[in-house]
């Protein structure tokens, strides 16, 4: 699926009335199958960049075509459709603790079934060679039949990317799938994203603090600071001097800030955007 935003400006959708936007006329044209890395420090703007793709929340102001498309000026079954053909997965994957992990890979499956095969699909997983497959891909398929409470930060991060395996989804849209990895398990884990993007032909943007895995991995970086594109470059163009701008004042990013702990499987989830249908 390919993007297109032309001086899209948009506001968090935690934002206070009246605060600036966190994306200010932003214009980025992404071809289809293209995989892109989003870098910039805390509060650029990535997250509410992804929102947005996922048509989670309208522009405020410029336009966002998503396969030729408007989505906010589609009627409302057509937009749902559309939404269907969207990954979304946030930092934090919503998968309820007391879930099988094999019923919260499969729940990736549900833009694709009706009322009927969605519900039972809750209580009688289906394709269960689909979710041994995908969790194989981040070597996890021994915890199929698991709980995710019992699973720790970095296993339920891996889980919710696998998900993205078996959605029917063109456009696949990873927020900080790192934040919980060793830099090993982050090498292993961006390396199963990418090829198993490249096999489906899907469209994959991920923002991510760890730099160096971007350079290392994706064919194109998107550097972004205080809601503006500082820079849209191939992985080879990306210098030191241009690293040291854009992360002026947040080196510490730069350089490799702890990665942030996911919070404990029974603690109180906090709000996500998610679309079934």
């Amino acid at each position: 699926m390919d993007i297109e935003l032309t001086a899209a400006a948009a506001r968090h959708p935690a934002a206070r009335p009246g605060m600036a936007p966190a994306l200010k006329d932003l214009s980025l044209r992404v071809a289809a199958g293209e995989h892109v890395a989003v870098i910039g420090p805390s509060g650029a703007g990535k997250t509410t960049l992804l929102q947005l793709l996922a048509c989670a929340l309208p522009p405020a102001s410029g336009q966002l075509r998503l396969a030729g498309q408007d989505p906010w000026a589609l009627p409302r079954p057509a937009l749902q459709r559309l939404r269907g053909r969207l990954f979304l997965a946030p930092q934090v994957p919503p998968l309820p603790p007391r879930q099988r992990v094999v019923t919260a890979v499969l729940a990736g499956q549900l833009p694709a079934l009706g009322l009927l095969a969605s519900v039972r699909s809750l209580f009688y997983p289906s394709d269960i060679p689909a979710a041994h497959a995908a969790l194989d891909r981040f070597d996890l398929a021994e915890k199929i039949f698991e709980r995710v409470d019992r699973l720790s930060g970095g296993e339920r991060q891996r889980v919710g990317l696998a998900r993205a395996l078996v959605a029917p989804a063109s456009l696949w849209l990873i927020d900080e799938p790192l934040s919980a990895l060793d830099p090993t398990r982050s090498r292993q884990a961006v390396a199963s994203l990418l090829g198993s993007a490249r096999e489906r032909d899907a469209t994959l943007l991920a923002t991510l603090h760890q730099v160096d895995v971007a350079l290392a991995h994706f064919p194109r970086i998107v550097g972004l600071r205080d809601g503006e594109l500082a820079f849209d470059l191939p992985a080879s163009e990306v210098t030191q001097e241009r690293l040291a701008r854009l992360y002026a004042q947040h080196e510490h990013e730069l350089l490799g800030a702890p990665p942030a702990a996911l919070p404990p499987a029974d603690a109180s989830p906090q709000p996500v955007v998610m679309h079934c249908r």
